[in-house]
């Protein structure tokens, strides 16, 4: 078959995390897809930006992963699609945890051999390996991950205080062995580590995107005394404490 096309895709890859799967973070070199001025002066917009497309690239090698539903692009290999509800209490738990966190209630696994191309997306997104590890994010972070990490939902311990704190009753708990793709609201460059050993952080505001599960959280008045929370003017801030990380 001839074709006049010259096909010069190209795609950079940021980073790459390999467990019983590669997951590969792949940037766009350019976009030059206008087809009217409308879209013409969009693309330039982001091009004088630096704002970059982004895709996620998992690669399968007789393993499996999860994601979440509506993110495929298109996929090729041998490979097979399963949505798996536990049975009736498995699926009363997953629609309840849906619920509850504004996740979707299942997540598809794909297994076998081949490539998995997730939709493109201007935003941003981070790969974290967990080895026997807990960690809570914020809700729609979660985009895929390996078999062997447990999605569910984390309820807030003070519930009269998470109404208060804008962090939600419940987050999403990724827990278990494997790798983990999120959706990160900023560049990784905006992003701060925060290590935690046997202290306390406060933050004013829903700013901390992920905690390690042996983080404990809840809101506190930011004075002791009511009288000094309304002088104060910050009010109520959301505290952490405990050994590990916030970011």
């Amino acid at each position: 078959m001839r074709s006049s096309l010259k096909f010069t895709n190209k795609l950079n890859m940021l980073s790459e995390m390999t467990g019983e799967s590669r997951f590969q973070i792949l940037e766009y070199e350019n976009l030059d897809g206008a087809s009217d001025a409308e879209t013409a002066f969009g693309l330039n917009i982001i091009r004088q930006s630096g704002i970059k497309l982004k895709q996620l690239r998992i690669i399968l090698e007789e393993s499996a992963v999860k994601i979440e539903p509506n993110s495929l692009s298109y996929m090729k290999g041998d490979i097979d699609v399963k949505s798996k509800s536990g049975g009736l209490i498995g699926f009363g738990k997953k629609i309840i945890t849906s619920k509850l966190t504004g996740e979707t209630a299942f997540k598809p696994t794909y297994s076998g051999n081949g490539e998995i191309f997730l939709e493109p997306s201007f935003g941003h997104f981070a790969l974290i390996e967990l080895e026997d590890d807990e960690i809570i994010v914020s809700d729609n972070m979660f985009y895929a991950c390996e078999e062997g990490v447990e999605v569910s939902a984390a309820i807030q311990k003070n519930i009269s205080a998470s109404f208060l704190g804008n962090e939600g009753l419940y987050q999403t708990n990724l827990q278990g062995n494997g790798i983990v793709a999120l959706k990160v609201p900023v560049p990784e460059s905006e992003i701060f580590k925060c290590v935690l050993i046997n202290d306390t952080l406060k933050v004013d505001g829903n700013f901390a995107i992920l905690r390690t599960g042996n983080i404990e959280f809840s809101v506190e008045k930011s004075s002791k005394s009511i009288v000094g929370t309304m002088v104060s003017g910050e009010g109520l801030v959301n505290v952490y404490r405990g050994t590990g990380e916030v970011w």
